[in-house]
């Protein structure tokens, strides 16, 4: 395993047990909200982690599907399960009670558990590797992860914690280099050139192996500040969505409120936008265009005229100008989202979705149902 991850002296097995049979259980009843080729791949990388290989490591495509059909027989027999307690210094405590059972850790493991998109539980347990304080916000970063389920995000806000996972970051970066779409190779040029992962115009993929932790370790400030962004762009919003989510779980409401909460964060004045230009890192400004989407695209138009001047010209103040124009127009979209989830209980579903798609979709020029 790579330098980054270390495994921690002593590790309780019982905890341990106990915070994976919970994944398996959210997997069993939640795998659903993935497409198929997306639940493939999110496999793909749970069984990598399972047998602790790397993330170029691939396992041959028979052995995967035997272990992939193992699973699904599994989830069978748990799905209707409820999550179960976890035994913590001696007594069982329930598995949302963050502040209950990382207070028996001793500083050496990190629990999360919470809510991913859809609603889907989220839990992991994983080695703590450093503290930090960033723009006044805590931040935790972990390593080895000793239990997990499939959607593993990498990077979070839990309890005003920002979390990161180093783990589920550097099999991230791997797939997404390997991935990338045609429109995003001048981004992807600029992060790789920095890094000087080019060779003879493609990635110099041994070389990439070596760095890989190298460049996690430089490149985790932009998923570090996007949540920071988060945070300091206030509750509201995200109780907001969160309200919103719930009652429209898997719906163009959530897609586009999270695209929405997600650009208000990037383009925050202590975002990682701002971050990125204050520090003038082309690396991390490549990497941050490379993994934008269609969606984020039509909400922030100007970031791509700007970073494509910067590619030719190295000039900054085109990306300030887009990240100042962005983060005012966005704020009034997030108004918006937060009416549309007031109306929740005082207006019918359908009088909401038509607000939604009169107030935030039309004026963004998106049609609900190719969208959703």
């Amino acid at each position: 395993m790579a330098d980054i991850l270390t495994t921690p002296a002593v590790l309780d097995t019982d905890l341990i047990g106990d915070v994976q049979h919970n994944c398996d259980i959210s997997d069993a009843r939640d795998h659903g909200i993935y497409s198929l080729c997306t639940m493939v791949l999110k496999l793909r990388n749970l069984y990598k982690w399972e047998m602790g290989l790397q993330p170029w490591e691939e396992p041959g495509s028979a052995i995967l599907l035997d272990w992939i059909e193992t699973k699904e027989n599994y989830w069978q027999t748990i799905a209707e399960e409820t999550f179960r307690p976890l035994m913590v210094a001696g007594r069982r405590v329930a598995p949302l009670d963050l502040e209950e059972v990382n207070a028996t850790l001793n500083g050496t493991l990190v629990y999360g558990a919470g809510y991913g998109r859809s609603m889907k539980t989220i839990f992991f347990l994983a080695e703590k590797l450093e503290q930090r304080t960033i723009e006044g916000c805590p931040a935790v970063i972990l390593g080895t992860e000793q239990a997990r389920e499939m959607a593993s995000p990498f990077a979070m806000v839990q309890d005003g914690l920002i979390i990161l996972r180093k783990q589920a970051l550097r099999t991230f970066l791997w797939d997404q280099v390997q991935e990338m779409r045609a429109s995003c190779k001048v981004s992807l040029r600029l992060a790789l050139k920095s890094h000087g992962l080019l060779k003879g115009g493609a990635v110099d993929q041994e070389l990439f192996k070596q760095s890989l932790d190298a460049i996690v370790e430089q490149e985790m400030d932009l998923f570090l500040y996007h949540e920071v962004g988060e945070l300091l762009q206030g509750e509201r919003l995200s109780e907001s969505l969160r309200r919103l989510i719930a009652h429209f779980p898997g719906s163009i409401l959530e897609l586009v409120g999270r695209a929405v909460k997600d650009i208000l964060a990037d383009t925050h004045p202590s975002g990682p936008l701002a971050y990125i230009i204050e520090q003038q890192r082309p690396s991390t400004l490549g990497f941050y265009l490379t993994f934008f989407d269609s969606l984020r695209e039509k909400l922030f138009p100007e970031i791509r005229p700007a970073g494509l001047r910067f590619s030719a010209k190295g000039d900054w103040l085109p990306i300030e100008q887009a990240r100042n124009a962005c983060w005012l127009r966005t704020q009034e979209l997030a108004r918006r989202i937060e009416e549309c989830a007031a109306m929740i209980g005082e207006k019918s579903d359908n009088a909401i979705v038509e607000y939604f798609n009169s107030q935030v979709l039309t004026p963004l020029g998106l049609d609900a149902a190719k969208t959703a």
